[in-house]
């Protein structure tokens, strides 16, 4: 059978000329509120147009073996016959007139003959994971009422949450609707509302149109493609297996966060630059060494399932809750997620990944790279240059130099302009102030992660930017001098609480009592303690403050 595409109403696509079911290696279904309500919004915009004009509503992608049978693999197009489902649902359960809802039952479900032994079926076929329960919620009539009283800890994943958010968003909003309205929408539903159908005979020819149709800028991550082409190339007898294990590693890191992951993948293998698109490059440097190997399988148990849980790790910092020795893990990764870019990523998953059982080596190993990480970020390394950096790092990692490795070390030159960057204006920098402020804070306290627990984090200067004239600020500071140390660090604290315009200007002793004291509602940073303890602020003490804090970092990032 060749490649077909056709236009069918939506009377015809829920019918029995398709039986519709979404295979198990697709990703679930995740269209959130915003879109279900934009496909309603989409509807009834159409309801005022002219009567007779048609509305198409996009394309689906089908794998369909014979054309004379209704069978159907949904390869594109899940998302939308999932809402259409669920909104002809609520039409049905909504609908006041009974010829109406019996019409309306037909397309969620196809009746049965009881007389025959035939019994009713769904339309569309869920993956395994939520076909019964779309079958028992959805498709049978009556049921959203229980549907919409699950709470969370009913449904078992973000698919089941997503199917009973969108039956409510749609429900809120077309049961405000007179029935009228309604049967109105379900006319047009039925009769003027088109999807492009495109069947091919197998499975890899609908991919081929998958990629084309979606790898330019609709709503799938390159992700998806890298699955079908993964779970497709697995023997049939292992492919849900292997689905389930990469749908579960998704869940696990949400869906932003996975489509991540492949970019450090990248990395990770092909230790160079990005040079085109994901999509296109992935394959060829990662992919294809598994898929047209004979190995897929391999691909999900050596590669995507480990630094999927390593990713995992790298983010929740969670290591110490079940072994004490991993903590101190923990807190350079705690520190790390502080830095303004994502290039350092790659180099602690190798480690997660291929030292995931020994927590002294990844300890020195992440010290080494924090080191690294903070200096070039104190620097303004731009990415290039970082970039080339950490790819040498992997380099030489998968020689075997481990944490002695030469791209970790800073030149002479390097550390001399990261002292040099420290002791200058350092709060003009947003990215750098922030980080540093943070590690010096956890230094001072001498206990790691306590400086980052905060929801609100700002930095705060002790001699205020715009002085008043007539404030002890201008007594005690020039104007050579407040210009030299008003952005320096040993100017600087940190506040967990916004920042109050009028507060800033306030003088020394009113400050630190109305605006960085506790009892003004500041928890307590060590930075800003050592701040309230001093009983003047002048040059002398800002010279001082400067030498000693710079002092700790240096001894901390070894820049001497």
């Amino acid at each position: 059978m060749p490649l077909k595409a056709h236009e069918h109403p939506l009377r015809k696509i829920f019918s029995a000329d398709f039986d519709f079911a979404i295979p198990h290696y697709q990703r679930p279904y995740a269209w959130g509120t915003e879109q279900a309500l934009q496909l309603l919004d989409d509807l009834e915009d159409a309801l005022v147009r002219d009567a007779a004009e048609p509305y198409f509503l996009g394309s689906l992608v089908l794998v369909k073996p014979d054309e004379n049978t209704p069978q159907a693999d949904v390869i594109d197009g899940q998302q939308r016959l999932t809402t259409l489902s669920i909104l002809l649902a609520v039409l049905r359960d909504l609908a006041e007139n009974d010829e109406a809802a019996v019409v309306l039952r037909h397309m969620v479900l196809e009746p049965g003959v009881a007389l025959d032994g035939i019994k009713a079926k769904p339309r569309l076929l869920l993956r395994d994971q939520d076909s019964g329960f779309f079958t028992t919620y959805v498709q049978t009539p009556g049921r959203l009422d229980d549907l919409l009283t699950l709470n969370d800890h009913a449904l078992a994943n973000d698919s089941q949450r997503a199917i009973r958010d969108n039956t409510s968003a749609l429900w809120g909003r077309l049961s405000d609707w007179t029935d009228e309205k309604r049967s109105a929408l379900a006319t047009l539903a039925r009769n003027r509302t088109f999807l492009v159908v495109v069947s091919t005979p197998d499975l890899a020819s609908a991919h081929r149109i998958f990629s084309v149709m979606n790898a330019r800028g609709l709503d799938l991550e390159p992700s998806d493609i890298f699955k079908s082409e993964v779970i497709g190339s697995i023997d049939a007898a292992q492919q849900q297996e292997y689905a389930k294990a990469w749908e579960t590693a998704e869940q696990n890191l949400g869906r932003t966060t996975f489509a991540d992951l492949f970019l450090h993948l990248r990395m990770i293998v092909a230790k160079a630059r990005g040079q085109r698109e994901l999509l296109i490059e992935f394959p060829h440097q990662v992919l294809n060494a598994y898929t047209k190997t004979g190995k897929a399988t391999a691909f999900v148990d050596d590669m995507l399932i480990p630094y999927a849980t390593a990713y995992a790790h790298l983010l929740n910092q969670d290591y110490g809750q079940h072994a004490p020795a991993w903590s101190q893990v923990d807190d350079w990764l705690q520190r790390m997620v502080q830095l303004d870019n994502s290039d350092w990523r790659p180099a602690a998953l190798w480690a997660l990944r291929n030292h995931d059982d020994d927590p002294l080596f990844l300890d020195a190993f992440l010290r080494r790279l924090e080191r690294l990480a903070a200096s070039m970020l104190i620097r303004r390394v731009y990415t290039t240059p970082r970039v080339t950096r950490y790819i040498e790092l992997l380099k030489q990692l998968d020689s075997g130099a481990g944490v002695g490795a030469a791209a970790f070390e800073l030149t002479a030159d390097e550390r001399e302009e990261t002292r040099e960057r420290l002791d200058g204006e350092l709060y003009k920098v947003q990215p750098v102030r922030k980080y540093v402020l943070l590690r010096l804070d956890e230094l001072l306290a001498g206990s790691p992660g306590v400086s980052y627990q905060h929801k609100i984090i700002s930095v705060e200067h002790v001699l205020p930017q715009r002085p008043r004239a007539d404030s002890q600020w201008v007594k005690d500071f020039t104007d050579e001098e407040r210009a030299f140390w008003t952005h320096r660090l040993g100017n600087l604290l940190l506040l967990n609480r916004a920042k109050n315009s009028y507060a800033q200007n306030y003088d020394f002793l009113t400050k630190k009592t109305k605006y960085f004291d506790p009892a003004a509602g500041v928890t307590g940073f060590a930075l800003t303690t050592r701040v309230i303890t001093e009983p003047v602020w002048t040059p002398e003490v800002l010279e001082r403050r400067q030498a000693e804090l710079t002092g700790i970092l240096v001894k901390e990032w070894e820049l001497n």
